[in-house]
């Protein structure tokens, strides 16, 4: 009997606060920003709001924090819901904090009319130095003093359109010598003149991020509002707000973001890597991007297997990679479909069988029955690896060698009798004779050897681009490390095979397929593909050669 697993911290909260009665049912939101692509950090949190709301019989909002119309953009939104649903996702409802404009102005006139908000026309620059800093306490703002009603005039001049970006702010009136700094009289509201994405030009004035985000969790009655450990210094204020307006109490909490090897998280990092130009777009496979992974032909299991493993816990790590790579493996292992595809092409030619002869020899797809068989064409002329043959064949060489015996996949026995070199010195043709009565499958040559490599028939084989991707970075953790982290990219993260061949059955691949290309990885199709020429990624190695490098060195 497995054991059951033990609950996280937010489900131990969860389940006392069903039990006691506190709520009948809970609600729970993902809200991202509209300003970029998701990457796998945000996966984590995907997985464990909507994973709760499932796992507990309630439901999960979807709410753009669509705060900042300098930055966000519809295209991102878009993007945002594909990849919720790419996950196995459905959202209860989907909100915007900018559905709630309306709503958090007249919460910030409510605040004013208790005296507990004000306008500010002080700079930035000043500003910062009047907040004091952690040791010493801040000091009052020269129009922290105004009165109720100028205040309420001028948020209303604020609002319409009479000032200019930065010339005043909207401030909560509470403590310039609270310990949380964050709550020495934090902005709330700021004046952008900026069209936005879903309102337009209707506002110049915009609500920050902590102003917007727990009145919108209290607006939708959200009982159990889950963050990263960064905003921890906010809750207070969070509270505050919710305390003040007498709205419904949602509440806070925190858990560890994901951090993992060889790659960045951060979205201004990531904006960096597009806009100069380091990878294709935010889709390209060696971003940590959830639209790259899909392209790089990661499947959705494979990541929620993984944000399962990693669990939720209260401090910040370190996830290796590797982890989320032998989730990919796993799980593609048993999903695949087998085919044949040469990278690095020689031709081999079987000189005692008939000349144009075709035979259809069956192979299997994989290796559970369920997966069933294809034909693959069988004739004189094949592209083997080049790897395959050795000349002079090392101690426990299994392949082609001169002399020496190796079975050709699901079809026969051959011997290397000789091999053809240019003036190079590279070999361009490999010759051998084959045994007829050794095929796969009705074998009755007595012959056993202990070598198998994979072919293509010349003849059927589709030339085909394969894109064999790597880790982006060469340094574990490229933002810790000095300097630019841009300088610890990886320059062999990236190589395109333009000669390989593919076997005729890949055709008619398709882009939700996947397929592991016999002793070479897993891969997919590329949306890049055409009729004229088909591109396949490579998703994963066979192994974990990351690892075996670390070992030897």
């Amino acid at each position: 009997m497995s054991e059951e697993k033990s609950l996280n911290f937010i489900e131990e909260i969860i389940e006392a606060d069903l039990e006691s009665g506190k709520y009948k049912t809970i609600l729970t939101r993902f809200p991202p920003e509209p300003n970029g692509y998701l990457h796998i950090g945000h996966a984590k949190s995907i997985c464990l709001n909507f994973g709760l709301g499932l796992k507990y019989g309630g439901k999960t909002n979807l709410r753009f924090d669509d705060t900042n119309p300098v930055t966000e953009d519809t295209e991102y939104v878009e993007s945002i819901k594909d990849d919720i649903r790419w996950l196995g996702f459905n959202w209860a409802n989907e909100f915007y904090a900018s559905d709630y404009f309306d709503q958090l102005y007249a919460f910030a006139i409510e605040l004013i009319k208790k005296d507990l908000a004000y306008v500010d026309d002080i700079s930035a620059e000043e500003m910062a130095i009047l907040k004091g800093s952690p040791t010493e306490p801040g000091k009052n703002s020269p129009f922290r003093s105004r009165s109720i009603e100028e205040n309420l005039a001028l948020f209303t001049a604020m609002k319409e359109g009479k000032y200019k970006d930065g010339e005043k702010v909207l401030r909560a009136k509470i403590d310039m010598g609270h310990v949380n700094m964050l709550m020495r009289d934090p902005i709330i509201y700021r004046i952008k003149h900026a069209h936005h994405h879903r309102t337009g030009d209707k506002w110049c004035i915009y609500p920050m991020y902590d102003f917007a985000h727990g009145q919108s969790d209290s607006i939708e009655n959200i009982t159990h509002s889950i963050c990263t450990l960064e905003f921890i210094p906010h809750r207070e204020l969070y509270d505050w707000c919710i305390e003040k307006l007498n709205i419904f109490p949602s509440h806070q909490y925190e858990f560890a973001r994901l951090n993992m090897t060889y790659t960045v998280m951060s979205k201004r990092k990531l904006l960096q890597l597009v806009n100069e130009g380091y990878v294709s777009g935010w889709d390209d496979p060696r971003m940590p991007t959830l639209s790259g992974f899909r392209r790089k032909g990661y499947t959705p299991e494979s990541i929620r297997n993984f944000c399962d493993k990693i669990g939720v816990a209260k401090r910040e790590n370190l996830i290796d990679i590797s982890l989320l790579e032998f989730c990919l493996r796993e799980e593609l292992n048993k999903t695949s479909l087998r085919v044949m595809a040469v990278l690095d092409p020689v031709k081999l030619i079987i000189t005692n069988y008939e000349d144009g002869k075709t035979e259809e020899l069956i192979s299997e797809n994989g290796p559970e029955e369920s997966m069933g068989s294809r034909t693959v064409p069988f004739s004189k002329e094949l592209w083997v690896e080049r790897e395959d043959f050795m000349e002079v064949p090392a101690k426990k060489w299994f392949r082609l060698a001169p002399g020496a015996l190796v079975r050709l996949k699901s079809a026969y026995i051959v011997k290397c009798e000789g091999f053809t070199k240019d003036e190079a010195g590279n070999v361009t043709e490999i010759q051998c004779t084959y045994i007829p009565e050794s095929k796969s499958g009705g074998d009755s040559s007595g012959i056993s050897v202990k070598g198998t490599i994979h072919w293509v028939s010349a003849a059927q084989a589709i030339n085909a681009e394969i894109r064999l991707y790597d880790r982006l970075f060469k340094a574990e953790n490229p933002a810790a490390e000095e300097g630019d982290f841009k300088d610890n990219i990886n320059p062999d993260s990236l190589q395109v095979i333009n000669n390989a061949y593919i076997e005729p059955s890949l055709a008619t691949a398709t882009p939700d397929s996947r397929y592991q290309f016999l002793r070479k990885g897993y891969f997919c199709l590329d949306k890049d593909s055409t009729k004229e020429k088909l591109v396949f990624n490579r998703t994963v190695t066979l192994k974990d050669a990351w690892g075996k490098e670390v070992k030897r060195n």
